[in-house]
């Protein structure tokens, strides 16, 4: 059976794009399209899609205000199509924090030509939102907007030369900030690969700095690693973790795609397994597909501790399956779980390490 698209647009040449696209598969249908929200809301009430694509940016309604209306009265995977603006981007994050399953960015020029470019990755993240649990993303949203969350515990034994290396993909942007909302302003500096866009990663990591107790920012060439930050991978290159003498330090990259994706949690994995070995802790969240899953092997064999959520609190168990599947995991918790399991760990770390 195929999985039924409803398209919402307001520009027909979009509509007629995204229709061809989506109709070219063997296992997607476009059952309808529609120029404006309220359109689609009388659409949807008739053709019971299982997905829609929504524009952020229409007359009558915009994506936003119908987005929050609809997962409140009837949620369903919506995937944003949006404009690679500053504004779109925020826009963007908002719509993900609303419940949206994911996004796909419109081409700046040569429209006609640009959608077809993103052909496989639009039909890939249909099918990918057709399988997300869309009350799953609803109930992380509405935990982490609504509360201040407190880590569950406060140790300043733990090692500096500690670090936290996490891999996301579809569901990963409030994943992160789950996890991220939860540490401690002391904790291991954190190296994070969400698969995303170049564009949006420096607006996704203001919005955690904003709402974190520790600094999060879009990481750059040759930094050193402190304690207390987060760096996010830009939408555009990997993010590896170096060596300089005796600290820490990131790099880019822009190496070819890896598992389709760059960045790619394999490569920060990879890196991680290679320069930091047991002084690494990997996690890995929400996300369709494998990339990450050999590379956290990689960083168990080379005496690494990772972690891995659960498949009842992923929008999508794929990426933390896989690394269950290939033997790199030591732990599996549910998301509002992982950072207290992840600090008890590294406090019970520290500790016996000064028994030592």
């Amino acid at each position: 059976m195929k999985t039924k698209v409803l398209v919402i647009d307001d520009s027909a040449l979009i509509r007629s794009l995204l229709s061809e696209i989506i109709n070219d598969t063997k296992d997607l249908e476009v059952v309808g399209t529609a120029p404006d929200p309220l359109v689609a809301r009388e659409m949807i009430k008739q053709l019971n899609p299982d997905v829609l694509t929504l524009d952020v940016e229409m007359p009558r309604m915009d994506g936003l205000d119908f987005l929050e209306k609809l997962m409140r009265l009837r949620p369903m995977p919506v995937l944003m199509v949006s404009t690679l603006t500053e504004k779109g981007s925020e826009i963007t994050l908002r719509a993900l924090e609303l419940g949206a399953t994911d996004f796909v960015t419109k081409p700046k020029m040569g429209i006609s030509q640009g959608m077809q470019q993103y052909a496989d990755e639009i039909t890939d993240k249909i099918r990918t939102a057709s399988r997300a649990k869309v009350s799953t993303l609803q109930s992380i949203a509405k935990a982490s907007n609504s509360q201040v969350q407190q880590s569950a515990i406060r140790n300043p034994l733990i090692s500096s030369e500690k670090l936290l290396i996490i891999g996301a993909s579809t569901g990963g942007t409030e994943a992160i900030k789950s996890v991220l909302m939860q540490m401690p302003s002391d904790c291991p500096g954190i190296l994070i690969t969400q698969h995303m866009p170049a564009g949006f990663t420096k607006s996704f990591a203001e919005r955690l700095n904003s709402l974190c107790k520790i600094s999060v920012k879009e990481a750059v060439d040759g930094e050193r690693v402190l304690p207390g930050h987060a760096y996010i991978a830009p939408g555009d290159q990997h993010l590896l973790l170096a060596r300089s003498g005796a600290n820490y330090i990131t790099k880019l990259s822009d190496a070819e795609p890896v598992n389709r994706h760059k960045p790619s949690v394999d490569v920060l994995f990879d890196s991680a397994a290679t320069n930091a070995g047991k002084n690494a802790i990997g996690i890995i969240l929400t996300g369709m597909g494998k990339d990450g899953a050999a590379g956290m092997l990689r960083m168990k064999n080379a005496g690494a501790y990772n972690f891995a959520q659960n498949e009842e609190s992923c929008v999508v168990y794929g990426m933390p399956r896989e690394a269950v599947a290939h033997g790199g995991v030591h732990e599996v918790g549910h998301l509002k779980d992982l950072p207290r399991m992840v600090l008890h760990y590294l406090a019970t770390n520290s500790e016996r390490a000064l028994r030592v």
